[in-house]
């Protein structure tokens, strides 16, 4: 699972210095079949992830940013930082007996929900994995090169 943390990351900042070589324009434009931009997905990517993880640490729902707080590289490359800083320490202090611990969470109808931490856990990566493919498809729209999503060649499992 850390492993997986990690490939996220680095698949991230890959993402983050392919924007470099993008307009604003571009990476702001609304896309198709995702959660907006370019860039507003980079944001959400980020947010979902600090937001569940700040819950299973037991810290009060962060407040909410918005995304024009954070609409340029820049800006979201701090918010990314201060994030991943944040939840870091939980993350690389994951065990087995964390995996069955309950959080009871408020949906949008107030309405509480209870979940295992290890399915919460599983949900941040695989919603990370799931927009990455949104931002490769993207890409591939204005003609750009997207970005790699293979596991292998990032040095993450050494042999």
């Amino acid at each position: 699972m850390l492993k997986l943390f990690e490939y996220n990351w680095q698949v991230r900042k890959d993402w983050f210095d392919w924007c470099d070589s993008v307009t604003e324009k571009e990476l702001l434009e609304k896309r198709r079949g995702g959660p907006g931009s370019i860039l507003y997905t980079l944001f959400h990517i980020i947010d979902v992830e600090y937001s569940w993880i700040s819950g299973l640490q037991g810290k009060p729902e962060p407040q909410e940013p918005t995304f024009e707080d954070y609409a340029n590289m820049k800006k979201l490359r701090e918010y990314s930082a201060r994030c991943h800083e944040e939840i870091t320490p939980f993350i690389y202090a994951w065990n087995s007996s964390m995996e069955t611990r309950i959080l009871e969470d408020g949906n949008p109808t107030n309405k509480l929900e209870s979940f295992k931490y290890g399915e919460i856990i599983r949900h941040v990566l695989t919603h990370e994995i799931h927009h990455i493919g949104q931002l490769s498809v993207w890409s591939r729209e204005i003609g750009k090169q997207p970005i790699t999503a293979n596991v292998i060649r990032r040095g993450l499992f050494d042999c």
